[in-house]
């Protein structure tokens, strides 16, 4: 005998996990918010011209930025260079290399650079990239406003060892990532599992939720549950929008 599902309760088992076009909203005090790839922020205005102080590559750090390279990163990093490079180059107009002896990705402002603060924004783009997500998913960084990537332990919210730490990590990513998804989808956030460390790259409101269900989670907490909870806050974020 078949029993009816309540209807406010999400079957992970059929859920879509389509990610999102790129599309504008306007919030509530008038700022224009925008979506890229699914993640949600505030649209990027026009830059401001400021007039840089330029001084030679090896004598000033105000306008170099070296980011290390972990050991398994360097292929993954060769073989997306060229998407990684065209937009830090081309729409923020710095330089960028890679530092095989020192392993470091290395960027630096020009005359033609507009704003200082893309030195920043090409860093926190190449950092999101090394940390595991997506070029796709990491180019928001670039192109919306008010975006941040926080980073904590499974040991920060619990300290756990052996299998219940592997327990952990699986209700995380769920039955074939969808537990993962369903929290990227509700939020809009990205979300990377990297062993015991968790990345999260998103609105700081949005991140916060987010961490939220994570930790729930991680403290053992009934997947049934959380999507409960997910529904409620994915209505909010709509509602806020």
């Amino acid at each position: 005998m078949e029993v009816d599902k309540p209807a406010d309760t999400i079957d992970i088992n059929n859920l879509d996990v389509k990610k999102s076009t790129k599309r504008k909203r306007t919030n509530q005090d008038g700022s224009q918010v925008a979506s890229h790839n699914g993640i949600e922020g505030k649209k990027t205005r026009g830059p401001k011209s400021k007039k840089l102080k330029l001084i030679p590559y090896s004598e000033s750090k105000e306008n170099v930025r070296k980011i290390p390279v972990p050991a398994h990163r360097v292929t993954p990093l060769k073989n997306n260079w060229m998407k990684i490079y065209t937009p830090v180059t081309e729409n923020l107009l710095l330089l960028m290399r890679f530092n095989t002896k020192t392993r470091n990705v290395e960027l630096k402002t020009i005359k033609e650079t507009k704003d200082i603060a893309n030195l920043q924004k090409a860093a926190d783009f190449v950092k999101a990239f090394l940390y595991g997500f997506e070029v796709e998913d990491a180019l928001a960084l670039i192109r919306l406003d008010d975006l941040f990537v926080e980073t904590f332990e499974i040991k920060d919210v619990k300290t756990l060892a052996g299998d219940h730490k592997s327990r952990a990590i699986g209700r995380l990513a769920g039955k074939e990532g969808r537990t993962k998804f369903s929290i990227e989808n509700a939020t809009k956030t990205r979300i990377v599992l990297a062993d015991s460390r968790i990345h999260i790259l998103g609105s700081f409101q949005n991140i916060q939720f987010a961490r939220k269900f994570i930790c729930d989670l991680i403290l053992g907490a009934q997947p049934s549950k959380v999507f409960g909870q997910m529904k409620n806050a994915s209505s909010h974020v709509s509602a806020r929008m």
